[in-house]
């Protein structure tokens, strides 16, 4: 009964996030035997959008396509600095749900000294591996691309630090988990803002099936049918050991309404159907995230790992929470990366 409640949950929300582009597939993807052998991505070309922003449009050898990325640059070019990957949520960076335009992080950032990086691609993926060619959502080797063949373009082309942090909200609130787990070695600190860090559980299995069918994909050809050893390994519940020494802040709502549930909020826009879906829509959504979380809570205290947890009394599963998570998580992860 909650798993087909949380479906239907969530595909009733996901159903008003933009198009993903969508390529027509169907074989096998193939990762390299060994990580010595797999090619890293090449810049193809650099778009100014203002003094401080570029589209990077980096190749994938993985995926055979051009991925697009926004690069904020810092404010202080005089020495290298370091890099934040900052994820989208289940829409990729397509449509209007996105940081550019649901928050203020071209100000948060305009005298940050950090490289922020963020892919325009990757709607419904989680930002993982696929072990098949989706009809609807094409090739997906997006863990291969952020920790393996992206890194060292940006090192090169925009002179970093190599010190590196990854926060996401919402589906990617669960990838940069899963990222980090897949290469600790890549990040000093993770931000993880309203996301399932569980995958392999029915409530998190749900959550992750209805998301990937929004546009049409199919959720066996990411991991397997469920039970397949890879729902296990990539889930960042049971693979929290993996974790340990990276600075971590995760943070979710309850679900009831808090500040932002009113008509005067950025993300209600004075529409009073608007404030409903995201009091009623929004606020189930995070309230079976706020289990999850409240579990992942617990996973790491029993582990002994360090991590700034915020599990607000009230929010729902909207922009205006993530942006706040954003600004309290700065400290953390901007200490991590050495500023």
């Amino acid at each position: 009964m909650r798993s087909s409640w949380l479906r239907r949950v969530l595909l009733t929300v996901a159903m008003g996030t933009s198009m993903v582009l969508a390529a027509p597939g169907g074989a096998v993807a193939q990762p390299a035997e060994t990580p010595d052998d797999r090619p890293v991505g090449e810049l193809t070309s650099v778009e100014r959008e203002s003094d401080r922003t570029v589209i990077a449009n980096v190749y994938s050898p993985s995926m055979d396509k051009v991925i697009p990325l926004r690069v904020r640059t810092p404010a202080d070019t005089s020495e290298p600095r370091p890099t934040l990957y900052l994820l989208n949520g289940s829409g990729g960076g397509q449509g209007i749900a996105t940081w550019e335009k649901q928050t203020d992080i071209e100000n948060f950032f305009s005298d940050k000294n950090i490289n922020v990086v963020t892919p325009l691609l990757g709607g419904y993926s989680y930002y993982t591996d696929w072990r098949n060619d989706d009809p609807a959502l094409g090739r997906n080797m997006w863990t291969t691309f952020l920790t393996h063949e992206l890194p060292p373009v940006i090192d090169t082309e925009f002179e970093t630090s190599g010190r590196n942090a990854i926060a996401g909200l919402s589906m990617s609130g669960t990838s940069v988990l899963g990222l980090a787990t897949a290469a600790p070695e890549l990040y000093e600190a993770v931000g993880a803002y309203s996301g399932c860090a569980e995958t392999s559980t029915p409530l998190g299995q749900s959550y992750v099936q209805a998301v990937v069918r929004v546009k049409g994909g199919d959720p066996e050809n990411m991991w397997g049918p469920v039970g397949d050893p890879a729902w296990i390994e990539n889930d960042p519940y049971l693979q929290a050991e993996k974790l340990r020494g990276i600075d971590l802040y995760i943070s979710s709502g309850s679900g009831l309404p808090g500040q932002y549930e009113r008509l005067g909020s950025r993300s209600v826009n004075n529409d009073p159907i608007g404030l409903v879906g995201q009091m009623v829509v929004g606020g189930s959504i995070e309230a079976a995230v706020h289990h999850c979380t409240q579990r992942m809570a617990q996973r790491l205290e029993e582990l002994d790992i360090p991590a700034r947890i915020d599990l607000r009394p009230a929010g729902t599963h909207s922009w205006d929470y993530w942006e706040d998570d954003l600004r309290n998580s700065w400290p953390l992860l901007s200490q991590a990366v050495g500023l």
